[in-house]
């Protein structure tokens, strides 16, 4: 989806975010723009109000006194009831607000601010006519040390007023721009348009408005299963989203989504994801191929059919019990099964592999109806043979002046063996053994242990099962 109306605003280099710019206006909901000085934040967000004809109010976060937010207050007549002394400063009638340098606030501020992003509220008091909510700041992760640009007092925002803006956008810079958008900004003529001619912005946001009511209507299964699979995923790379922040998420991504006419594209949705982040405003911004590579995998999730949604729901599942039994009695065919086998080996770390293959080859080689294929059993057995057929020595250093020491995991996993008894334990010494061998270390064995016997168990009653029609 390509737009240029910021253009005809007067406003270069943007056309990358734009669809989420302009999102936010068709949800009305609050606008975050981070960037460093001179990026046209502020120039951006006071051109839309113009352009759309609202009621303003521009406040600098580090320079307000609440009162000039609010007004003066007085007692009413009976003098039960506080009421503001209205100016054409104050808050009150305002249609949209934009805080800038939010960043800069005073922490007394912020809190007072938290009502106004969160709820249309201040002081308590609702705010009837005021429609969009918007702050810009300067990035709070650079200092002088890192010979980047510094802010002085540009700090990081609170991690919950962050979480109450549905959109976070990160402005480019000077070298993000193309050339002919550089030669606009060198122009001095190209400043202070600001000016939607026939109401072309107005019409569109309007049209994008309706289509997004309407998805919120009847909403699109695919899209909240994105939502959901995205966040798991992310959480794995331990950036956290609130449950908050992934409602949100798809609030955003139906915003997005009207904008387009209610198509559901897969470069929107990556977009709107870096978007509805949160992290960069508190200068943890993350990895943009961690971003990518959860976006990619929950978008085939969401949107794939068949074999392959199967497949990536199976390779989503984090517990390898679970895993075990979706494999033993949801596959759908053994070319399925074969394929289940092999991207797992494929993606899990050494120690994962043989626990996955030790558990699984055997009953699988002695069962007749198998759900996986020869090809994918052949695969288990080259990994459960090495951990069988275990002909190697432990090597590990140690000081010169020391002697008589341990492998420094031996210690730790014997721990976990002297709790173990029986065939359980025979099972867990091969295991760990393999693992000594091959210098694979386990930071917590109790846990790697109990995993591996959930998926014996598994297998057991899977067998049972099979073996009782």
């Amino acid at each position: 989806m390509k737009t240029q109306f910021l253009q005809t605003l007067g406003v270069y280099g943007y056309q990358a975010i734009e669809p989420i710019v302009l999102a936010a206006l068709v949800s009305e909901d609050p606008l975050l723009l981070i960037g460093k000085a001179g990026t046209g934040k502020t120039y951006l967000l006071n051109s839309l109000s113009e352009a759309l004809g609202l009621a303003h109010r521009h406040y600098n976060a580090s320079l307000i006194n609440f009162d000039d937010l609010v007004g003066f207050p007085y007692p009413n007549d009976d003098g039960e009831e506080i009421r503001y002394l209205q100016t054409p400063a104050t808050v009150w009638q305002a249609e949209s607000v934009l805080i800038d340098e939010i960043s800069r606030c005073k922490p007394e501020h912020q809190n007072r601010l938290f009502s106004l992003v969160h709820e249309r509220r201040i002081q308590g008091l609702a705010m009837p006519a005021l429609r969009y909510r918007w702050a810009a700041m300067n990035p709070c992760h650079l200092d002088a040390q890192g010979g980047g640009d510094f802010y002085e007092g540009s700090q990081a925002l609170d991690q919950a007023l962050a979480d109450r803006f549905a959109f976070i956008i990160e402005v480019p810079d000077w070298d993000a721009l193309s050339d002919g958008d550089r030669l606009q900004v060198a122009d001095p003529r190209s400043a202070g348009v600001g000016v939607d001619a026939g109401g072309q912005l107005q019409e569109r946001i309007g049209r994008a408005r309706h289509i997004f009511h309407g998805l919120l209507e009847q909403l699109p299964a695919a899209l909240r299963e994105y939502a959901v699979t995205v966040t798991s995923l992310l959480g794995l790379s331990n950036i956290r989203l609130s449950p908050r922040r992934v409602r949100q998420l798809t609030r955003n991504l139906l915003a997005t989504a009207a904008l387009n006419e209610g198509r559901l594209d897969e470069g929107l949705f990556g977009l709107t994801l870096q978007a509805s982040i949160p992290h960069p405003a508190w200068g943890q911004a993350p990895d943009e191929a961690t971003l990518h590579s959860a976006h990619r995998t929950a978008w085939d999730t969401a949107f794939s059919s068949g074999r392959e949604k199967w497949l990536h729901t199976f390779l989503l599942e984090p517990a390898l019990p679970k895993r075990v039994k979706k494999l033993l009695y949801d596959a759908p065919d053994t070319d399925t099964g074969t394929l289940a086998v092999t991207r797992t080996l494929a993606i899990e770390p050494p120690e994962r592999q043989a626990l996955f293959a030790f558990a699984l080859y055997p009953a699988t080689l002695e069962c007749a109806h198998s759900p996986i294929g020869r090809e994918g059993i052949n695969e288990l057995g080259k990994i459960c043979s090495r951990v069988v057929d275990i002909d190697e020595d432990i090597h590990w250093q140690e000081r010169s002046s020391a002697s008589d020491t341990q492998h420094p995991q031996h210690a730790l996993l014997s721990r976990t063996l002297t709790q173990l008894k029986g065939k359980r334990r025979e099972r867990a010494t091969q295991l760990f053994h393999y693992l000594l061998v091959n210098d694979i270390a386990i930071e917590t064995p109790d846990a790697f242990e109990r995993e591996f016997n959930q998926c014996i168990y598994a297998i057991r009653a899977w067998r049972r099962k099979h073996s009782a029609r």
